[in-house]
């Protein structure tokens, strides 16, 4: 059997990789900064009811984070559209770190919908994952940010993905308790919409 690899393109590919991640600013803070800013709002929503601030009936918690997940697709479709119509040049570590967070997006979105199926079969036993979700959202974050560390030779990045898998047992730990959403919008605020809005400043400056 023939091998077909082509290990010196493999290598080429690997060496402006490194070259660009030391070099270039991460794109894509923009979208990093509108998943953290809509979910971060709606993990407060979530509180605000769970505390007993807002009366809302308990199946107000699907409507708001249906809404949320709306919004962020629209503005994620404005947001890629825009980048299209830009003349801006996408290095291979655009792509690269594009892909693991699309991979990481579908990751959440696969992982809401099956909670939502859970949820029509079983009703309120779906609860328990439901506390669950923003740890495991946390650990798919973390993914993503050590990845993303790891191509861009970047410790602060590295220092997020550290703080995202530290947050997902901390939230564990508030399960059954309103602040868990409260804490958890702290974390999408802290670890997703400030770093985002800091990679896009860089990526403009």
């Amino acid at each position: 059997m023939t091998d077909t690899r082509d290990d010196a393109a493999d290598i080429a590919w690997l060496r402006t990789l490194a070259e660009e991640g030391s070099t270039r600013p991460m794109r894509g803070g923009g979208i990093l900064m509108a998943a953290g800013l809509i979910y971060g709002v709606t993990s407060l929503a979530h509180w605000a009811v769970t505390s007993g601030l807002v009366d809302a009936d308990p199946q107000a918690f699907s409507l708001i984070w249906l809404v949320a997940t709306g919004l962020f697709l629209a503005v994620l479709t404005f947001l890629l559209t825009r980048k299209r119509g830009s003349n801006c040049v996408r290095t291979a570590v655009d792509r690269a770190t594009g892909s693991v967070w699309s991979a990481v997006g579908w990751g959440i979105f696969a992982l809401f919908t099956s909670v939502a199926v859970i949820s029509m079969q079983v009703g309120e036993a779906s609860l328990a994952l439901l506390s669950l979700t923003p740890s495991i959202v946390m650990v798919f974050y973390g993914l993503g940010w050590a990845v993303t560390a790891a191509m861009t030779r970047s410790r602060p990045i590295g220092a997020l993905a550290v703080a995202s898998f530290v947050a997902a047992p901390l939230l564990a730990l508030l399960t059954d308790q309103p602040a868990q959403y409260l804490a958890y919008a702290g974390c999408l605020f802290g670890l997703m919409a400030a770093p985002g809005f800091l990679l896009m400043r860089a990526a403009r400056g």
